[in-house]
């Protein structure tokens, strides 16, 4: 806990003079080989987690697709070396929420909706890096031991408590109680650093831009402040901080991130056409899945951000689909312009002309709704809603 303490102090400091001068994250320590549990409680958190692992492997939530998840051993791979990589597997989960986890035994779980965050493979080696980091460093381990030493101690205090009859007593108690809860907190976020820092020097000895992991929380903020403001909310404070905070301030780690990325690395690659081409099979399925959550103003960010490297037709067509969602009027209007621009540049996604066609029977023009609906069909004649769009059809063929 003492050097995870002085290792926030130093981040923090380095932030703090980021505009000065920082020194980069240090280089990874050398690789030790793959780690084997040690004693009772090791052997059976590595048991539990195999076990974990059996059932990951069968569920119907794991993305079975060799090809991807080949493709992210080898970005961690070249994020942490070949050495360190092969004590990991990783599962792809279609989950469309931000967050990717490794446990002691090697298993890395890596959520869709990262993905569908990330615009390059740098980006994304900045995140698996950091979940290494966590694995390679036993952080799981270190807070499973923690937290049950700080619990006994408060069940010792209880118990003396209770066989006290003073106030003073109960009082103490309670400030014990949240202090032990403090610190266990604390130490949590003291890890995340941690692993950020290695994460962070993983990326500075690779071929990829260690500048990537501080664009991973400009966009996450990006999209909270987004989601917020559609949302009506006030603007989240990513510089603020809460006592049972998990994780240190967005804000701060964005700024050591940048800070202690090591400056010759800016001109290195981004791997972002290596990344788009390995996710454009899947990216249509994320981009519906996030659409889904309900959340406007987010999922607009993550398309507009997505299109920084030029519009698609499929970004074009999710954006619609964004619009048409939500059902306003006006939103019908935006989304009969988003779909035919996707239809601009790829005559043949039949969803475009399936959303156009619908979207334009709401705004009243229904002969030109039918013939893009009738064009739908035409590309897509098994669709699971073809007969339901069939019945939208005249009977009478067009002329």
């Amino acid at each position: 806990m003492i050097r995870s303490s002085i290792l926030a102090a130093g981040l923090l400091a380095g932030a703090s003079t980021a505009s000065v001068a920082a020194e980069p994250a240090p280089l990874p320590p050398p690789f030790e080989g793959y780690y084997q549990p040690q004693g009772v409680d090791e052997i059976g958190l590595w048991r539990e987690d195999d076990e974990s692992e059996r059932r990951l492997a069968a569920s119907p939530l794991v993305i079975q697709d060799e090809k991807l998840s080949g493709y992210l051993k080898e970005v961690l791979c070249r994020a942490v070396g070949d050495d360190r990589c092969g004590t990991a597997r990783i599962y792809v989960m279609r989950e469309p929420t931000f967050n990717a986890t490794m446990s002691h035994n090697g298993t890395m779980r890596v959520f869709s909706g990262l993905l569908l965050r990330m615009r390059n493979e740098a980006e994304l080696a900045a995140v698996l890096g950091h979940e290494f980091g966590h694995f390679e460093s036993r952080h799981g381990l270190n807070r499973f031991k923690a937290a049950r030493n700080g619990t006994d101690l408060l069940a010792w205090g209880v118990l003396l408590a209770s066989m006290s009859p003073s106030y003073d007593a109960r009082r103490t108690y309670e400030s014990l109680e949240i202090s032990v809860y403090g610190n266990l907190y604390r130490y949590g976020r003291d890890h995340e650093r941690e692993a950020d820092l290695l994460g962070l020097g993983y990326l500075n000895r690779s071929t990829l831009a260690p500048q990537a992991a501080s664009n991973v929380w400009q966009n996450l903020m990006g999209e909270m402040e987004a989601s917020a403001v559609a949302r009506g909310l006030k603007k989240p404070k990513f510089n603020a901080i809460a006592f049972t905070a998990s994780h240190p301030p967005t804000s701060e780690r964005a700024t050591y991130l940048a800070a202690l990325a090591a400056p010759e690395g800016a001109g290195r690659d981004y791997g972002a056409e290596r990344y788009q081409e390995a996710l454009s099979a899947w990216l249509p399925v994320f981009l519906e899945d996030q659409i889904k959550l309900n959340d406007f103003g987010g999922s607009e960010y993550i398309i507009d951000n997505l299109a920084k490297d030029g519009w698609t037709a499929q970004l074009w067509h999710a954006r619609g689909e964004l619009y048409r969602t939500r059902g306003n009027q006006r939103d019908l209007v935006n989304a009969v312009e988003f779909y035919s621009n996707a239809i601009a540049l790829d005559d043949s996604l039949a969803a475009a002309h399936r959303g156009l066609g619908l979207s334009l029977f709401k705004t009243g023009e229904r002969t030109r709704a039918q013939r893009e609906l009738a064009r739908y069909l035409e590309l897509a004649p098994n669709a699971d809603d073809a007969k339901m769009i069939g019945m939208m059809l005249p009977k009478e063929p067009f002329q």
